[in-house]
């Protein structure tokens, strides 16, 4: 009989001595992430860019990594993942493991590329929002040789030779691309789709005729507006740029509904801790107000917009009802890249 008691006692203490370590484990996990948040950054951050180096989208990521490096006190180190409209960079960063030390800079293909393609290697959900960086208007310009000064002179124009003019774009599903076709179905113009493969192309055929109208950016454009080589007719954006003050919008020209913008846009993993995604949000804003990325945004007639992550969540949710609708009613499809 005492031997029985004796190994019941024993199993107590056993199962006692169990729960305790498995309520100190339980406790330990948030600890284990509270404290690798405060500890982060520890060692370099890598910024994947989904674009080639040397473009916008590039140069931007390289002006704010540099500013990150500076107040996070690691270096933040670009690394230019290009190709697939963007997909291959981004599926890098969906894969990575979740600690804040991948993050993602990109721009508006993120929100068009679900509904674009027939099948992509992530999910929207495998990605978190950072924050909404910067937005940018694009203009749309024509040959000079068009008989058309205003954009509701170009409406007119095309309405009259439907079908006969045609319209340039950096490719299929590419901003410009969607653009158009957001325009073309809010103003009732039919108009032919020339996809190049980038928009240096684009603009040279645009310069030469071949083309009548592109919507282009404010850093492309400009130069050839100014020599009288393009002729702007109207800005995307909600309000008028700082960069052409005179530029009436699209939407005070007559189409309140189109407002079209290219931005720049940070994120991370799904996963990362709530605290890094702050600690990176934090630094960002403090990038975004530097003298330097603030220039370098300006030549791009982009806006600062600091957003927070939620704020970002639903924008990004917006744009992607927004392009779900015009690739449906435009019939563009891509199949997996």
């Amino acid at each position: 009989m005492s031997v029985v008691r004796r190994n019941s006692s024993i199993w107590r203490m056993l199962l006692s001595r169990s729960i305790t370590w498995l309520a100190v484990a339980a406790v330990g996990v948030p600890f284990i992430r509270t404290t690798a948040a405060q500890t982060y950054p520890a060692r370099p951050i890598r910024v994947v860019v989904p674009y080639p180096p040397g473009g916008g989208t590039d140069v931007v990521a390289r002006t704010i990594a540099q500013k990150l490096t500076e107040f996070l006190g690691q270096p933040a180190v670009v690394d230019n993942r290009a190709g697939a409209n963007g997909i291959i960079g981004t599926d890098v960063v969906a894969k990575a493991p979740a600690d804040g030390y991948t993050v993602l800079v990109t721009i508006a293909t993120h929100a068009i590329n679900p509904t674009l393609y027939t099948r992509l290697p992530y999910a929207t959900a495998d990605l978190a929002p950072v924050s909404l960086l910067a937005e940018y208007p694009f203009v749309i310009t024509v040959h000079p040789s068009l008989p058309a000064m205003t954009i509701k002179d170009f409406v007119t124009f095309a309405k009259s030779h439907a079908g006969a003019l045609s319209y340039a774009s950096s490719g299929n599903g590419s901003g410009p691309h969607l653009g158009m076709e957001l325009f073309k179905s809010v103003a009732g113009i039919d108009l032919v789709h020339i996809p190049y493969k980038g928009a240096g192309q684009a603009i040279t055929d645009l310069l030469s005729g071949q083309v009548q109208v592109f919507l282009n950016n404010f850093l492309a454009a400009m130069p050839m507006i100014k020599a009288g080589r393009l002729r702007p007719l109207a800005v995307t954006s909600r309000k008028r740029s700082s960069a052409m003050p005179a530029l009436p919008t699209v939407a005070e020209s007559g189409w309140p509904d189109y407002v079209v913008t290219g931005w720049y846009g940070m994120l991370v993993p799904a996963a990362t801790p709530a605290a890094i995604v702050g600690t990176l949000h934090d630094a960002g804003v403090k990038a975004l107000r530097s003298k330097e990325v603030s220039e370098r945004l300006s030549g791009d007639a982009a806006e600062i917009v600091a957003s927070t992550p939620q704020q970002f969540a639903g924008f990004l949710k917006a744009e992607s009802d927004k392009w779900a609708a015009v690739i449906k009613r435009s019939g563009v499809r891509l199949e997996a890249y």
